[in-house]
């Protein structure tokens, strides 16, 4: 009943569009694997695999808002960076504000530069680690995963570069197509190459018109 009234009040939002409406976790990871969503409504308790377990197994977490009938999941779900937090039963007016939270921060995303995301969050070792955008130097590609480098570490993501160039923030470009810079990382460059941190990228001939576009150049 608690799924069926709140698809009832997504349905009726006009900045909604419903894809699907799942009553277990592993049917919505197996709909998830194939299709990008920018809003998941997730229940925490669930059979099979718990809403926390489901964001567990995703590469990249979207917006969330949690929903669940107890409170004492709030400081997990805050573990997990979720945009809300919804008590049972759900109101209409306390859904309007959890739905313009999460179209708030996607137009900031999108419009403001100066407020869009500054940090990524990766699954590592079976939890979520927050990873700051400055950290980052540069992005391979390895097939299914992608190795993110930091100053310190590398990071192997099961994901996809198209998916992580989405979640990235202005500084950061595809200049190859198994490369993404930070552009405020490259040291030099030099004909088709530039070098980050000792590493030689190569710089496709098609992106190099975009990458020398965005640079300062005197």
């Amino acid at each position: 009943m608690s799924r069926k009234s709140l698809q009832r009040l997504c349905e009726q939002h006009s900045a909604l569009e419903v894809l699907a409406v799942f009553d277990n976790a592993v049917s919505a990871l197996d709909f998830l694997a194939e299709q990008e969503v920018d809003l998941i409504w997730l229940d925490v308790e669930m059979p099979g695999l718990s809403g926390f377990e489901l964001l567990e197994q995703l590469p990249s977490i979207p917006y969330v808002i949690l929903t669940t009938s107890k409170i004492e999941y709030a400081f997990e779900a805050f573990q997990y960076n979720v945009t809300d937090y919804l008590k049972k039963p759900i109101t209409f007016p306390r859904f309007n504000i959890a739905v313009e939270k999460v179209l708030e921060l996607h137009a900031r995303a999108k419009t403001n530069p100066s407020d869009e995301r500054k940090e990524i969050y990766i699954k590592t070792d079976g939890r979520y680690i927050r990873l700051p955008f400055d950290n980052i130097s540069y992005i391979e590609n390895t097939g299914d995963y992608v190795k993110i480098f930091t100053n310190t570490q590398t990071h192997i993501v099961y994901t996809t570069m198209k998916y992580l160039e989405e979640k990235l923030g202005l500084r950061f470009l595809r200049v190859h197509r198994s490369y993404i810079v930070h552009l405020d990382k490259i040291v030099d460059i030099e004909d088709n190459t530039l070098v980050i941190s000792n590493k030689v990228i190569p710089i496709s001939r098609a992106n190099k018109p975009e990458l020398m576009n965005r640079l300062n150049l005197l």
